[in-house]
Order: C-alpha cells, then structure tokens, then sequence
C-alpha cells in the first residue's frame, strides 16, 4: 500500500547524494526523551495516536513517510521531510509530515498537548539515502559523509542533521529506506 510523501524537486543529484528543495508543509511533532530507538518510538506512537483519530474530530488522518527525527536543542528542527528524529543530550524531536491539502486551520487539534502542529517553510536540505536498520553507527557513517558533500559544495548548513525513516518496523531490515537530511541554505545550489 503506497504512503503519501512531501512533493520536493531534486535541485542536485550527484552519486549517492542529493539536494533536493521542499514546498512549505504541515507538520505534527512531539519532543521526547531517551535514546534515539527509544525515542523514535514513544514519538511515533504519540504521533500516531493523533492520526489514529485523537483529536477534538476524532478524524482519521492518513499516514505519511517518513517520520523525522533530530536532536532537540531547544528549538523546533527546520527540515521540511518524512518522518524526522533528531537528538541531543536524550532530547528528540519526532516529527510526521501532515498529508498534502491540510492546512493548520482543516487539521484537527490534537487531543494530547505534547503534540504540536506547525508549519514549515520551504526548505533545500541535502541528503543521503541507506537501507537497513539505521543503527547508530550506520547513521553517524552517513552523517559524516553528508557533511563531507556539503562542505566539498561549499555549502552551508541551516540545522542539524536529521534522520529520516520511511518503513514500518514489520519490513525486512534490508528493504529498509533511511535518509539523513541536513537542511541548507539555498544560495549557491542550483
């Protein structure tokens, strides 16, 4: 069953490495604590819970990919994109990408107050894609030769790196995708 994700356009594709340019989207997001795995799944089931109808309509939204998560660092992740974890000193933001034709006045409030809805503006982030399980030291790989690509483009990034997942927990550890995304600014990408 095919999963909505963020319409972008892929401003730069160069081997395994991608800059691709997001329109402004709707996000639901939650702060949690512990370690990534940890995490990334009291966020998800926070998130899904509003989803799954907890809100004031008790409305059924669709699910999205992937969910997002970065290091909280005590302000909200600027990246537009799947599901997104970040992490910093046991702080995560997880964030789901809100389906397209929501807006912030059509989404239902959330039932509970720890998830938050925001929007986002349009964003570049350069990218990298994996399969697997997206373990810690595979995404610290990742991480680091993202941050290579953009420092050999000469450019800067606007956040932290975030990870991205798009596959439910039940699919085979190999057809797995996983991205690592650093949002960038966008002069000189073009």
């Amino acid at each position: 069953m095919a999963v909505e994700e963020p319409p972008y356009e892929v401003v730069l594709s160069a081997d395994a490495f991608e800059i691709r340019a997001y329109p402004a989207l709707i996000a639901a997001e939650v702060a949690v604590g512990g370690d990534r795995n940890e995490a990334g799944n009291a966020g998800f089931r926070l998130l899904a819970g509003y989803i799954f109808g907890g809100n004031t309509r008790k409305q059924k939204i669709s699910m999205t990919a992937p969910v997002i998560q970065a290091p909280a660092a005590g302000k909200s992740i600027a990246m537009t994109a799947p599901v997104i974890q970040s992490g910093a000193n046991g702080a995560w933001i997880v964030r789901f990408i809100m389906p397209a034709g929501y807006t912030l006045d059509t989404l239902p409030v959330p039932d509970d107050a720890r998830v938050r809805l925001l929007p986002l503006p349009p964003a570049r982030v350069a990218v990298i894609r994996f399969s697997g399980l997206a373990q810690v030291a595979d995404v610290e790989v990742k991480t680091a030769e993202l941050l290579a690509f953009v420092a050999a483009r000469k450019l800067r990034s606007s956040g932290p790196p975030v990870l991205a997942r798009y596959n439910p927990p039940w699919t085979p550890w190999f057809m797995r995708r996983n991205e690592v995304m650093i949002p960038i600014a966008a002069e000189g990408v073009e």
